[in-house]
């Protein structure tokens, strides 16, 4: 079958911007809200920004242009589009394995990061309601080690915020998905530009913004590169399999590279917005820029327990956390019920069901390593369960899958294949990304991968 006359079976978006939010969506997330304002300030602001732009032109543009080319062209869930393109460059079959790595990927991420938004659901409950109103920094942290300790209110925060995510993807691509995008999207920039006018009037920031965009090159390190690195891969919700299910989504007539373009910018955007909202507040009370993961939960309640209005301000902060962890966790179940509906003959209910049934099974094992499986005798290498999955996911799992999503776009298509599924010409343009995909990208990924493995430290710590 010819690639032009193939179309999706789950039906499709209903336009570019449909699939722009969707996207964005599944891009923007908690690693854009939690994890960029954090590792900035471990690594010196302004600096590690500007090298983290220039590794998203040169590695995430790359790979998603790679990934939404794969998706739309196999118009099936990524085992099976990549069974189908295998078979159509007169491949191995062995090259669907690449799509059963990034539906693997994607259920193991959603069990432990449904847990994490499960915080952000309680956070906004006790926010909201004043609980951390004039408390210490001892009085937050034991606000945070109590939920943590409770498997049974962390169980329920973990059901209720999967519930939700499966109720979206029940519903399919455009009662479903791209409803639910259209409107959680424009809200979660709301929210973010109401938090953003909020810190402009805490007189800290001008100190933010320098901090956020005046380069001191002298606070860069050559691990701060490679973090840059990684978060512009991991950002980008690529090698999960999301991007290419939500491109096999996409018609035809929808550009390709002014889509990821787009995306990007729009992920960047929302990424420096978050650390413009954050680090004003930090700064006005007098808290440290690199308070590491325990920013978001730990840190932040104290200034919005703190300032005037801090109770309400800091419910519309966890809102917005919540809003991006839910566009974000349904992109990552979608890949697997595409797929069962596509082999088990499921109904879409029945496959978000089994699906969701799956990623809350799994999630017991996050959410017991905070509590009852805490202690050494649980710990496999000295990893909890969840320390176990991030490690597999995020460092061997998402680099691997990028890093064969490239391969076989540019060294295992045809040239023209790949040219007709981006319907561009063989311009200068197009040879730049072509080479760059080719040569540049692929080599980043590895340093990315050997970094996150742990191979690269003797060199970079002698």
């Amino acid at each position: 079958m010819k690639p032009s006359s193939r179309e999706p079976i789950h039906g499709q978006w209903s336009s570019r911007w449909a699939f722009v939010l969707a996207a964005t969506g599944s891009a923007v997330g908690l690693g854009n809200i939690w994890k960029f304002p954090y590792i900035t300030g471990e690594n010196g602001g302004g600096a590690f920004v500007l090298v983290y732009l220039v590794c998203i032109s040169l590695i995430g543009i790359p790979i998603m242009m790679a990934e939404i080319l794969l998706g739309r062209r196999g118009r099936r869930s990524p085992i099976n589009t990549m069974r189908h393109l295998a078979q159509e460059e007169g491949r191995h079959g062995a090259w669907r394995y690449l799509g059963w790595l990034g539906i693997l990927a994607g259920v193991l991420i959603l069990s432990y990061y449904s847990v994490i938004a499960g915080w952000a659901l309680a956070y906004l409950v006790r926010t909201g309601s004043g609980v951390f109103t004039g408390l210490t920094a001892d009085g937050v942290n034991n606000i945070f080690y109590s939920l943590v300790a409770d498997p049974e209110r962390l169980l329920a925060w973990h059901t209720l915020f999967l519930t939700m995510t499966m109720v979206v993807v029940a519903r399919g691509v455009r009662s479903g998905l791209e409803q639910a995008v259209r409107y959680l999207m424009p809200l979660l920039l709301v929210l973010l530009l109401v938090l953003v006018g909020y810190a402009m009037n805490t007189g800290a920031f001008q100190q933010a913004l320098g901090f956020l965009f005046y380069p001191d090159f002298s606070k860069l390190s050559p691990n701060s590169v490679l973090i840059a690195m990684g978060h512009a891969f991991f950002t980008l919700s690529l090698g999960m399999g999301a991007i290419m299910v939500y491109g096999s989504y996409l018609p035809r007539h929808v550009s390709i590279t002014h889509a990821t373009l787009i995306i990007a910018t729009a992920d960047t955007l929302v990424a420096l917005l978050a650390g413009m909202a954050i680090f004003p507040i930090v700064f006005a009370n007098g808290l440290a820029p690199g308070a590491g993961p325990g920013l978001i939960f730990q840190t932040l309640p104290i200034a919005f327990g703190r300032m005037p209005g801090g109770e309400f301000f800091g419910a519309v902060f966890f809102v917005l956390l919540i809003f991006a962890a839910w566009t974000s966790a349904i992109s990552l179940i979608e890949p697997l019920v595409a797929y069962m509906v596509e082999n088990l003959r499921m109904t879409r209910v029945r496959a978000t069901a089994l699906a969701g049934g799956v990623a809350w099974f799994l999630g017991l094992g996050t959410i017991f390593s905070f509590n009852i499986w805490s202690g050494d005798r649980y710990k496999l290498w000295g990893l909890t369960f969840f320390d176990l999955l991030d490690y597999l996911t995020v460092n061997i799992m998402l680099p691997l899958g990028g890093l064969l999503i490239v391969i076989f776009t540019v060294w295992v298509m045809r040239r023209e294949s790949v040219m007709s599924e981006l319907g561009v010409k063989d311009g200068p343009l197009f040879r730049i990304w072509y080479l760059v995909s080719r040569y540049v990208t692929p080599v980043a990924v590895l340093l990315i991968f050997l970094h996150a493995i742990g191979v690269l430290q003797p060199l970079l710590n002698p």
